[in-house]
């Protein structure tokens, strides 16, 4: 009988909708290779070249409810210590240019309301982006001059925007407006990830057009793939800077890194053998 291959790991999980996204960043994977989850879900596990760590990469398909199921199977799977949903985005601000990548401090899921006859009433959901993810984005754009980054927020839905004036679009502006993105998928795996108690979760998008009636010429004119590779960008760089939990011990005055038991012989006199004895906890 063939021996069980161990249970695959990750250190860190960058979640896709489309392909122009995944190629995006699997081109900064290298010793990739395949697998696949008993329920079908394929990811290709990798590494970010003179990193450390183990990145899993999976492209789910387009909406929030997809992302959010099979972001939480991958978790479950891997046991990531950070998710990260990269990809593109509509730009719902004047000075967005295409190619701005907006890292989500705030992920709203636009769709929540009740209808009264006075109009419609919001019930806003929200996620906060991790604050070790955001220190780190922080961190990796300072030294990103190439790339014009924003740490706003980043609205969710399950409507593509392609008209700047419908009563949708109003909708936004009145009820989000500090919204600076729009896309599909976001809210799932902030969702999901929230639901999982301790993991760090950033969505990360580049603008590939303006949410409004030129989408389609911009999409045509290679803009996605563009967005893509800026978001792809700024989200190695996250991942590059990004210091997991650890459970190592730090002493206040000196800030020394203890990594398991210790004694501390500092400021002590000893005049004769000193033994330490590990105690059960």
């Amino acid at each position: 009988m063939p021996a069980k291959r161990p249970r695959p790991t990750a250190t860190a999980v960058v979640l896709t909708a489309l392909p122009e996204e995944y190629d995006a960043v699997r081109a900064h994977l290298v010793d990739t290779e395949e697998i696949v989850h008993p329920n079908g879900t394929r990811v290709e596990l990798g590494r970010l070249a003179d990193a450390s760590g183990t990145v899993a990469l999976a492209e789910l398909g387009v909406g929030a409810l997809t992302a959010a199921s099979l972001t939480t199977q991958i978790v479950d799977w891997l046991t990531p210590e950070a998710v990260l949903f990269v990809g593109v985005a509509g730009g719902l601000k004047d000075d967005m240019e295409i190619g701005d990548v907006v890292v989500g401090t705030k992920v709203y899921a636009i769709h929540g309301g009740k209808q009264t006859p006075e109009g419609l009433q919001t019930r806003p959901e929200v996620w906060l982006g991790s604050h070790r993810l955001l220190q780190a984005a922080r961190s990796a754009l300072r030294d990103m001059p190439e790339v014009r980054g924003h740490r706003k927020p980043i609205a969710v839905g399950d409507v593509v925007l392609a008209d700047d004036r419908s009563a949708f679009a109003d909708h936004i502006r009145r009820h989000y407006n500090d919204a600076c993105a729009i896309e599909m998928e976001g809210s799932g795996a902030a969702h999901a990830a929230h639901l999982n108690g301790q993991l760090d979760a950033l969505v990360i998008r580049g603008i590939s057009d303006r949410a409004d009636a030129g989408k389609h010429t911009a999409d045509a004119s290679g803009s996605q793939r563009l967005a893509a590779e800026r978001a792809a960008l700024v989200a190695v760089a996250v991942l590059r800077k990004h210091q997991p939990r650890e459970s190592a011990e730090y002493d206040q005055d000196s800030q020394a890194r203890y990594g398991g038991d210790h004694i501390d012989f500092r400021g002590g006199t000893f005049h004769g053998p000193v033994i330490g004895k590990r105690t059960g906890r």
